[in-house]
């Protein structure tokens, strides 16, 4: 299974300017196998700890005296590790804060150690008492796999390698191609775990299970790390996430969650989601303009979760109403491919906005600057009529407005149609 991450890993070995690495992500997106085969392939030899289940973690960072580290990095792994030649990993992190907080020291006293740690966001950061390597630190996140890593893990990647050629109109005449294998990726979605059992077995069955599975263990991952006064709170964002999803408005709602809700009540219970990366918000700006972050408004969000085919898992929607239906395309208000749009553009754009004007129906999906501003609207189907875009680009003809949908790619005066199988490319190379 190819992950696009594996090159920035070894991007990261490369630099001359080499920090100590943070590989943050999720539980279960693939940060112990991508790490263990860039250990195995890239380096001489690869000593890696998982801190959860290795007590003497708990004890050894009595300080920071890097030989005395890396001596019991050694006796710990029964592996000689060599400046330059070996990959330290130490996994897990979490459970350890001051290994974390040790990366400051291998930054500024033994950078020719090559050092990794990983962890689930489940803590990471927000120990009271333990020190962040704030600027001492590289970091990387890894996703759910995306479309294209999902498409290459089917043995697609001679037609993935056409888009990479960006003559978007030729694609066209594949489109019907593009368009089913966009269907099996909103059943099956990117965890590694899912995709690999899809790969070998096509077992739609055993597809669901595994995603069930992953929902059961995060579950329980609430129940053990999350503080016990925000644990109710933190199920109830958890599950309320599928039905705010899907209304016509996406804008978060407390009140929808519990009667008389309040953000000061939750607040606390949505960012701890966020640091355990298995949601993400996308801030409302109240202006389109340059630069985005001028106009964000802390107050209107939406909240997606981290993996498509867990949020098809959780409402249990079928494989029938993906894979032959148009259902998930076009009832549930838009809302799975307004999460497969967002899962391809986080992955290399963290600040993603999206717009509403007050006291209308006026609303853009999303919103990104890079050298400009692209207004972006995600269409379910063909539908190719665009008044919230037109409305925006009439008042600033700055802007670059995008429109993502079924429909093939097509230039028009103003608007760019891009096809939703060719989301992340399209935006990875645009101006």
């Amino acid at each position: 299974m190819e992950r696009t991450a594996y090159q920035d890993l070894i991007n990261w070995k490369n630099k001359k300017n080499r920090k100590p690495l943070i590989l943050n992500g999720a539980r279960q997106v693939g940060k112990t196998w991508l790490l263990k085969k860039f250990g195995e392939n890239e380096y001489e030899s690869f000593a890696y700890i998982n801190c959860d289940d290795t007590p003497e973690m708990k004890i050894i960072f009595s300080d920071f005296d890097i030989p005395r580290l890396i001596r019991n990095f050694s006796s710990i792994t029964r592996v000689e590790i060599k400046p330059e030649k070996t990959l330290i990993v130490l996994d897990e992190v979490q459970e350890v804060p001051l290994a974390l907080t040790s990366l400051k020291y291998f930054c500024e006293n033994a950078p020719e150690y090559h050092i990794v740690v990983a962890g689930s966001l489940l803590g990471i950061g927000l120990h009271e008492g333990t020190g962040f390597p704030v600027g001492k630190v590289d970091e990387l996140c890894l996703y759910p796999l995306t479309f294209e890593e999902f498409c290459n893990a089917l043995g697609k990647n001679i037609l993935m390698n056409q888009v990479k050629t960006h003559k978007w109109a030729e694609l066209s005449v594949f489109s019907h191609t593009f368009i089913e294998l966009l269907r099996q990726y909103y059943y099956v979605g990117g965890m590694p775990a899912v995709v690999k059992e899809y790969c070998e077995n096509q077992n739609l069955k055993s597809v669901r299970n595994i995603q069930n599975q992953i929902l059961a263990d995060y579950k329980r991952d609430f129940s053990k790390h999350v503080p016990k006064e925000i644990l109710p709170k933190v199920n109830l964002v958890w599950g309320s996430i599928p039905s705010q999803l899907s209304k016509e408005n996406k804008k978060y709602i407390y009140s929808a969650i519990k009667k008389g809700g309040r953000a000061k009540e939750f607040e606390n219970a949505i960012q701890w989601l966020m640091d355990a990366g298995l949601v993400y918000k996308v801030l409302r700006v109240s202006k389109i303009e340059k630069p985005l972050k001028f106009y964000e408004d802390f107050d209107a969000f939406k909240l997606f979760i981290l993996d498509l085919g867990l949020l098809g898992a959780m409402v249990d929607v079928s494989a029938k109403d993906v894979l032959v239906n148009n259902t998930a395309f076009v009832e549930y208000k838009g809302s799975f491919t307004e999460q497969y749009v967002l899962q391809e553009l986080i992955t290399f754009n963290r600040n993603i906005y999206y717009y509403s004007k007050e006291n209308s129906t006026l609303e853009i999906d999303f919103i990104i600057q890079k050298e400009n501003v692209y207004p972006l609207e995600v269409k379910a189907e063909e539908n190719l009529r665009s008044k919230s875009l037109k409305t925006v680009y009439e008042s600033n003809h700055n802007l670059i407005p995008c429109r993502f949908s079924m429909a093939n790619y097509r230039e028009q005066d103003w608007i760019t149609n891009i096809p939703l199988y060719l989301v992340k490319e399209w935006i990875m190379h645009c101006e």
